[in-house]
């Protein structure tokens, strides 16, 4: 555990400690679309975070490789150098469409030819574990199919769902616990080695998440883009297919004792097909539910509009911050709510805990009037508005003679607003 976590950090502090020279170079560069129709935001800003996200993933790859138990996932697999190359290839494409906004069929290519590649190199599907029927072997062309349609899926969902400051990048990091906890369990419970590429990435895809969040939470400074949410969106993906047909229940020694226990036992064997699943069950929603509405509208299902999940969250009256917190539960509730049936009794507590504080969170944010607080620890990590108002007795001293005839000889000018307050596009008006 303590690698796994050694490896979360540095891939985390590599993206927050990146995330910042990448948005001065998005912004030199001119990746900073205009304000369009269905945007929330307000202020021009720079796109290109999947930069920084990209170099986090090396370095977490890089560093576990040296670590002393984690080598052997890449001694015994090729399936972190398949993650890298799949990686390479769908953040090339979305750093290319940031920049230059290529078309949606393009970006769809992209996506297979990514997932190809994972595939030519030994991360694909091999079977899947149906209940009453146990493995279904499949064929090298139906693991490739299933594998590629997976990925894509997966990745068109998790960047439908990025419409908000720090809402993918959240959600996801919620799911990737989830499933770490998930794939950690069977690697080191049953000892099933199949699973430790699964684990790692997951605790990649946690620091990536964890280190990009402070720069992008609303008001965002930088915008993942394309090249962030289809990267985490791959990374999400090549977990759930690592695992995904690599339990082998006999190795895991659960026919033994009654019917109904062996049926309870077996669980942890079919999550892999329900976990990722429940992994994107919002974003696959809101993707089914757009190209629903699209097509029913005569358009294209590749066209951008404002019927979103997050976007009908704010025209029913929530905040920004709200309707994030919001869809944060949500995923909470529904990941780790799957989760809760592959854990033994010794660990439930802990994801039963998370599943009753997302539900009360949830009820909470839900209504009407209420406003949350921070408690007083906590106040200086959270937005103003979160935080408690105290009486503070203010004496405005009476200006000076000479303070006086300076601010009448100077008027202050107006100066045009930058990147979110930032000094990109206009100089800095200083403080007098």
């Amino acid at each position: 555990m303590r690698e796994y976590l050694l490896t979360l950090c540095v891939t985390a502090a590599v993206t927050y400690l990146l995330t910042g020279p990448v948005r001065k170079f998005a912004i030199v560069a001119g990746a900073m679309p205009e304000i369009r129709a269905r945007d929330v935001h307000r202020e021009p800003t720079p796109r290109l975070g999947g930069i920084a996200m990209f170099f986090g993933l090396c370095a977490g790859l890089l560093v576990a490789d040296h670590l002393t138990n984690l080598s052997e996932v890449f001694e015994n697999s090729n399936e972190p150098r398949a993650l890298l190359s799949g990686a390479a290839v769908i953040w090339l494409i979305g750093v290319l469409d940031d920049k230059f906004e290529i078309d949606a069929l393009i970006k769809l290519g992209g996506q297979m030819i990514a997932a190809g590649v994972m595939v030519v190199q030994g991360l694909t599907i091999l079977w899947i574990p149906l209940p009453g029927v146990g493995n279904v072997a499949l064929t090298q062309w139906q693991g490739t199919l299933l594998t590629v349609a997976l990925v894509v899926i997966t990745i068109n969902a998790v960047n439908f769902v990025d419409g908000l400051d720090g809402l993918a990048a959240g959600m996801v990091c919620i799911a990737a616990a989830a499933f770490f906890m998930y794939a950690y369990r069977i690697w080191y419970s049953y000892g099933i080695e199949a699973a430790a590429p699964a684990s790692l990435f997951a605790a990649i895809l946690m620091g990536m998440c964890l280190g990009f969040l402070p720069h992008n939470m609303h008001p965002a400074r930088i915008f993942m883009g394309d090249s962030g949410s289809m990267l985490i969106g791959l990374v999400l993906a090549a977990g759930a297919i690592s695992v995904t047909g690599q339990v082998d229940p006999d190795a895991m020694r659960l026919f033994s004792g009654s019917e109904r226990n062996t049926v309870h036992q077996m669980v942890p064997v079919y999550i892999p097909l329900l976990m990722p699943l429940t992994i994107i069950a919002i974003p696959a929603a809101d993707l089914i539910l757009a190209i629903v509405r699209r097509t029913w509208r005569g358009q294209s299902p590749f066209a951008a509009d404002r019927g979103h999940l997050h976007h009908r969250l704010l025209e029913i009256g929530h905040s920004h911050s709200r309707a994030v917190l919001i869809m944060y539960f949500f995923s909470a509730l529904i990941a780790f709510g799957a989760l809760a049936y592959s854990v033994n009794a010794a660990s439930m507590w802990i994801v039963l805990s998370v599943v009753f504080l997302s539900a009360i969170g949830l009820v909470l944010l839900l209504l009407p009037r209420f406003t949350p607080r921070a408690p007083r620890w906590a106040e200086r990590f959270v937005p103003p508005r979160y935080r408690r108002r105290r009486a503070v007795a203010v004496v405005e001293a009476e200006p000076t003679v000479a303070e006086a005839e300076t601010d009448e000889a100077h008027e202050r000018v107006p100066v045009a607003a930058g990147v979110n307050g930032a000094t990109a596009i206009g100089p800095r008006s200083r403080a007098r």
